[in-house]
């Protein structure tokens, strides 16, 4: 590929800019000294989580006349794409919308990073790729997605690895999970269950846990994970490796319930839904992660959880999204069939 000026400042694509990770992976993209253009369609983000200094261009990852403008006009080094619609359990139902969006959108992406001869594309994943599997989970064992979302981050995986042995694209990859945090958007009825649970207390309303909420997740905060997304292109290391990146500790359904009670100081009860066909378990191992970027001490889900809830506070409660282009409504979740009617 062209070697490209090493005394201009980097110039960085973040494609999310506007939503929750990547609004903060564009902080820290500017504090490394880099010229940041966000691409976002505000689809599920906020102009307000854009950090001061970006460039701001609203559109989407499917709009490809615009992404070759872009990649003309700006001529990226580096390209962090973490646009995508990640709503695991609906994915079920939302077929076309999740691969349209989550993986031919980054095929896009990719295309337009050989064409233009970016120097590292940056790819969040997910847990989500290992599926129901040994934990915790450990970048060295076979992922096995059982939801669209999971299969559609770790079909883009496996393409950014056909464009490097075919292109020379340089990649890096990073699985986090459950990551949480201020700027993070609590009006989202099918994701984020912090999210959820703190605005249904705004509500004043018994937060809704789906199963017997036995059910374990590792809950990252955002400051144990994007200053590392942002600062791997700065690493030789880091060039063609994946990483598992988040939280070590798992907490159940209920464990997390009881710490937002805490920091909300309110509790309106627990509205216990069936079951719904999720991973059971799912929390990972960061040993490689730990070793590569020296990592400080993670900070604590009670620590976390009050910084969530503080932000959470100024913003005030939020009218709940409804997904209104459900493709399939077999076997899905009462509760969210019952939001779909009401649209």
């Amino acid at each position: 590929m062209k070697a490209k000026n090493s005394l201009a400042a980097p110039v960085s694509l973040v494609t999310g800019g506007a939503g929750f990770i990547g609004s903060h992976v564009a902080e820290n993209a500017l504090n490394l000294g880099h010229k940041v253009v966000v691409l976002d369609d505000l689809s599920g983000g906020f102009e307000r989580n854009l950090p001061k200094g970006v460039i701001f261009v609203k559109g989407s990852v499917n709009d490809v006349s615009l992404l070759d403008k872009l990649f003309s006009d700006y001529k990226f080094d580096y390209v962090y794409h973490l646009a995508a619609y990640a709503a695991e359990g609906l994915s079920h139902f939302i077929r076309n919308f999740n691969y349209t969006n989550n993986l031919i959108g980054s095929v896009n992406l990719i295309n337009q990073s050989v064409k233009h001869n970016a120097k590292r594309f940056v790819f969040t994943s997910s847990i989500a790729v290992y599926g129901e599997n040994v934990t915790p989970m450990v970048e060295t064992l076979t992922p096995s997605p059982e939801d669209p979302y999971g299969i559609s981050k770790y079909a883009v995986e496996l393409d950014l690895k056909a464009a490097h042995k075919m292109f020379g694209l340089e990649y890096t990859i990073f699985r986090p999970h459950n990551v949480y945090g201020p700027k993070q958007n609590h009006g989202d009825s099918y994701r984020n269950v912090l999210g959820i649970f703190i605005n249904q207390i705004f509500k004043k309303q018994p937060i809704t846990i789906f199963g017997d909420g036995t059910q374990t997740r590792a809950f990252s905060y955002i400051d144990d994970v994007a200053p590392y997304i942002a600062r791997c292109v700065q690493m030789s290391s880091t060039v063609n490796e994946i990483y598992n990146i988040g939280a070590d500790k798992p907490y159940t359904i209920l464990e997390l319930s009881n710490e937002i009670f805490n920091a909300m100081g309110k509790n309106y009860g627990i509205n216990f839904l069936p079951e719904r066909n999720e991973v059971k378990h799912a929390f990972s191992d960061h040993s490689k992660a730990r070793k590569a970027f020296k990592m400080r001490k993670a900070v604590s889900l009670c620590e976390g959880i009050n910084k969530m809830v503080e932000w959470s506070k100024e913003i005030g409660e939020m009218q709940p999204t409804v997904f209104n282009n459900i493709e399939i409504e077999s076997n899905m979740p009462k509760s969210w069939a019952a939001l779909t009617a009401k649209k």
